[in-house]
């Protein structure tokens, strides 16, 4: 990102502004968005992806084709398995900060701004990871 802050002065290239409205379009799917939050610490198979999102893998190859042509994940072949990651570290950050502004319009303390201990409260018997703990902002 580049600290000169007139930059964002410029007008943005329609095209330019064509891709962010698709990516945002994407976004605006509540399986989409769980399928890019499961993505954002591991690469994963259909077959994982639908067993952490709750959907048949029929589904979640749909969602994935579109993420795919959106140029927000890419795959990764290993024999008869198709393999799934975040295209860039943008998409995590964009999905994670989407999902840790949501988090402020709820009651009590963001769950980003928690440490371990105060996740492990308000989530007992689950293991936490840095995606949960988001930057500790």
């Amino acid at each position: 990102m580049r600290a000169d802050k007139g930059a964002c002065r410029r007008r943005l290239a329609d095209d330019q502004v064509d891709l962010a409205v698709e990516v945002f379009r994407m976004l605006a799917d509540a399986t989409r968005i769980q399928l890019l939050w499961a993505l954002t610490e591991e690469e994963l198979a259909v077959n994982e992806l639908a067993a952490r999102v709750g959907k048949p893998a029929p589904s979640v190859s749909q969602h994935l084709a579109k993420l795919r042509m959106a140029r927000l994940v890419r795959t990764r072949r290993e024999g008869t398995q198709v393999f799934y990651r975040l295209e860039n570290d943008h998409v995590g950050r964009l999905v994670a900060d989407a999902i840790h502004n949501a988090e402020h319009a709820g009651p009590g303390v963001p769950a980003h701004h928690l440490d371990d201990a105060g996740l492990a409260q308000l989530h007992p018997g689950q293991e936490t990871t840095a995606v949960d703990r988001g930057a500790a902002r």
